[in-house]
């Protein structure tokens, strides 16, 4: 009896330590899909910035307009909504992101200090589409800045983008509102087609006015360093500080500005650059986009009447092609001067990928 009795205790106790270990197995199988595959949740469509700024008030994830490209908001003193950002856009973990500011004085709960090279930019520019690299604040979570003691700072130009960041009362932290690789979201569709279901909530917009993400310059260092050309032009810059100059990467440097390290701004199709005669390949679906009409025949051609227009438009061109299933576009280079140089740093990234 007392060895039945036994027997039946050691089988409870090997099933409770099976059914505890099989438990465990399953919460961790689950974490892993939520963390690389998201749940799938409704994404509110809405044209209100106060509708918008419930959700980051209930530490939710909100894509709204700038005049750059179209960011993915979250409270920047909320680790567990910028822990979503991540998720959502599958983004590298030491790919550092952006604050944006409602109004000056907020930057003060963002940098610990603001030097006389950052308030001299601060004073010519802002609101614009530049964004300034200062010591962070300790108050900002690492998860922000990549683990960098630093951070980037900027005061969006676009009316409808600062009545949203005012309603929300706290800066944001915003990447472009894509699929990490991808082209960047110049409309709300682009937004809707790479998002939907991953994020809270859509605020509807205008197209961007710029079509390319901010000039980023790193204010920490002896002389001002353009991490990432923009609207903001190297030749804006040195009106105010001639010092200014283009950043030259290191290789084991972490990059203090998104846009340095991983694959960006690319469409499915292979971008390749061109300019004066070059080879075509054969048997291919392709496009083309630039300032002159080229000799060769495309399913697809985009004619900029400037390069301000180019800039504009490129991004909704690469989706534009990838609706089509055009497997290579053909792009024309430009002259680096003015906001050229932005231009031709995007589609050299997206003809590397």
């Amino acid at each position: 009896m007392e060895n039945g009795k036994r027997k039946t205790e050691n089988v409870e106790k090997r099933f409770f330590i099976f059914r505890f270990h099989f438990s465990l197995n399953v919460f961790a199988f689950f974490a892993s899909l939520r963390e690389n595959f998201p749940v799938r949740m409704k994404t509110l469509l809405t044209t209100s910035p106060q509708r918008a700024a419930e959700f980051i008030e209930r530490g939710g994830i909100v894509a709204f307009p700038t005049e750059t490209v179209y960011g993915l908001g979250a409270n920047v003193f909320d680790e567990k909504a910028i822990e979503k950002i991540f998720i959502a856009k599958n983004r590298p973990n030491d790919n550092p992101l952006i604050a944006h500011v409602g109004n000056l004085a907020q930057i003060e709960s963002l940098a610990a200090e603001i030097n006389e090279t950052a308030r001299k930019f601060i004073a010519a520019f802002f609101p614009a589409p530049l964004t300034l690299v200062l010591p962070k604040a300790r108050r900002v979570p690492l998860i922000a800045t990549a683990n960098l003691e630093t951070i980037g700072v900027r005061m969006p130009q676009s009316l409808f983008a600062l009545e949203f960041l005012k309603a929300c009362g706290t800066p944001l932290v915003a990447p472009s509102a894509n699929l990490s690789g991808k082209p960047s979201p110049t409309n709300w569709q682009a937004v809707f087609e790479d998002l939907d279901g991953r994020i809270d909530c859509l605020l509807q917009g205008a197209a961007t006015e710029i079509g390319l993400e901010s000039t980023v310059v790193d204010c920490t260092s002896d002389v001002p360093l353009i991490l990432r050309c923009g609207a903001v032009t190297l030749e804006n810059l040195q009106k105010i500080i001639p010092e200014t100059r283009l950043y030259r990467a290191s290789n084991n440097e972490p990059p203090k500005s998104p846009g340095l390290k991983h694959r960006h701004y690319s469409p499915s199709a292979k971008v390749v650059l061109v300019n004066g005669k070059w080879k075509m390949e054969n048997g291919k679906s392709k496009a083309f986009i630039g300032l002159n009409e080229p000799e060769e025949n495309f399913e697809l051609i985009k004619i900029c009447a400037s390069v301000e227009e180019y800039a504009h438009e490129v991004f909704a061109f690469f989706r534009g092609c990838d609706h089509r299933n055009i497997e290579t576009i053909y792009c024309q280079t430009v002259s680096e001067k003015g906001i050229g140089a932005a231009l031709m740093d995007r589609l050299r990234r997206a003809s590397e990928s």
